[in-house]
């Protein structure tokens, strides 16, 4: 599939990615996960570029979730590690191709040089434009609304907001990604079919897209077929398709 055949008119505005597969991938080739992580990784690459070309405003990818933290120690360094290596290695081309780096998550429980790379990253990507390309990292959708409540909760309770004032926008003012629209377009791959605790506020209305894909061969074209998908649907939002 080429980029000419999508409309231009209907490009989501917000990719959200749940990258599954590359233990699978792996596995399937007798090697160990790492090497996996590490394919994955230069999927990563080549659809953050991809975005970037299709002018994809925000993507957004399930890089680390709460619940990984049961995987064995040494996949988890090794996860780490490759995260650090990846940022320091991509910085100047995130600043070269405009890119602004984000997270969402408890980033603060990662590995203090880890959490102290992304701070940087942030902070050198943040004037840039063309994209939002935001890490989910050590996030989990559940704790996410957990965190909203508190937070409400306490604004009312020291009088900040009248509990009358509590609606969908203020709860989406409170978001970990209260500065991106709603997702449009939710992918994911190595054929799950479940949303595994991600984004679970912002995906009410996406379209969902999965396939049997692993993620390390996750591509460009690939992406194109979800998009095109995406573009074939009818998006009604609870109004019926005479309405639309």
């Amino acid at each position: 599939m080429d980029i000419k055949q999508l409309d231009n008119k209907k490009i989501p505005k917000h990719i959200a990615v749940i990258m599954d597969g590359n233990g699978r991938w792996a596995r399937k080739r007798g090697l160990k996960r790492e090497f996996g992580h590490r394919e994955g990784k230069k999927a990563v690459k080549k659809i953050v570029e991809a975005c970037a070309e299709l002018k994809i405003p925000n993507l957004t990818l399930f890089a680390f979730s709460t619940e990984n933290w049961k995987r064995p120690k040494l996949e988890i360094d090794f996860l780490m590690k490759l995260l650090f290596l990846s940022l320091k290695d991509e910085l100047n081309n995130l600043n070269k191709n405009n890119i602004k780096f984000n997270t969402i998550g408890f980033i603060e429980k990662l590995p203090k040089s880890i959490y102290n790379f992304l701070i940087k990253v942030k902070n050198d990507t943040k004037h840039n434009t063309r994209m939002n390309l935001t890490l989910a990292l050590n996030y989990g959708g559940r704790n996410e609304i957990v965190d909203v409540v508190k937070s409400i909760s306490d604004k009312v309770k020291n009088n900040i907001i009248s509990l009358k004032k509590i609606d969908e926008s203020l709860i989406n003012s409170h978001l970990y990604t209260s500065n991106l629209p709603e997702v449009d377009l939710l992918i994911r791959t190595s054929g799950e079919k479940r949303v595994s605790n991600f984004l679970l506020w912002q995906i009410a209305y996406s379209e969902l897209y999965f396939t049997k894909i692993l993620w390390p061969d996750f591509n460009k074209k690939d992406l194109l077929k979800a998009i095109s998908s995406f573009q074939k649907r009818e998006r009604r939002f609870g109004k019926t398709s005479e309405q639309i």
